[in-house]
């Protein structure tokens, strides 16, 4: 008998465990693999500190279920390498208002998901998406939407944009 990360596999069963490993290894990666993809508050600090994104919260807090916080629970890889792309990409300063805190609209592609982030507007910002995206119109409460190539969908809610991160090009 073989071993697969520490568990005995037949002989007649190692293929079929190697083809579940390197799919579930794919699937994280692309940040399809559902709970597992989730990381955690300070994961998430940590690699947005790394990358120069600063954030911010009206309740100088980070819990979820405060909706004054800004927090970082729960984020999806993907929308962290999302964040990070932007950055580097767009060449702007980026601050994180807000995250997966309570308080936000429900949904498959939520902030409750891990999937969004809300980035305070600024002139380099509102440049770049504008200048970069294409626009795709009015979302049903009127914020205008830009859809990146990657698919990413950025729409402007007044003070900020409210940024949907289906992949982690920007």
């Amino acid at each position: 008998m073989t071993t697969l990360s520490g568990t005995p596999v037949p002989a007649r069963r190692r293929g079929a465990a190697v083809l579940a490993v390197l799919a579930t290894a794919l699937l994280t990666t692309l940040g399809l693999a559902g709970p597992a993809s989730a990381v955690s508050q300070a994961d998430a600090a940590a690699q947005f500190r790394a990358a120069g994104i600063t954030w911010t919260s009206s309740g100088n807090c980070t819990d979820r279920t405060n909706s004054t916080c800004t927090s970082f629970d729960g984020l999806r890889q993907t929308t962290i390498d999302g964040a990070v792309t932007l950055k580097r990409a767009s060449g702007c300063a980026l601050t994180i208002t807000g995250g997966t805190e309570t308080g936000h609209a429900g949904g498959t592609y939520s902030h409750g998901t891990g999937y969004k982030l809300d980035f305070r507007r600024t002139t380099c910002l509102d440049s770049w998406v504008t200048g970069t995206y294409t626009y795709v119109g009015q979302r049903s409460d009127g914020a205008a939407q830009y859809r990146a190539a990657s698919g990413n969908v950025y729409a402007n809610e007044g003070s900020h944009w409210d940024v949907v991160f289906y992949s982690c090009g920007c």
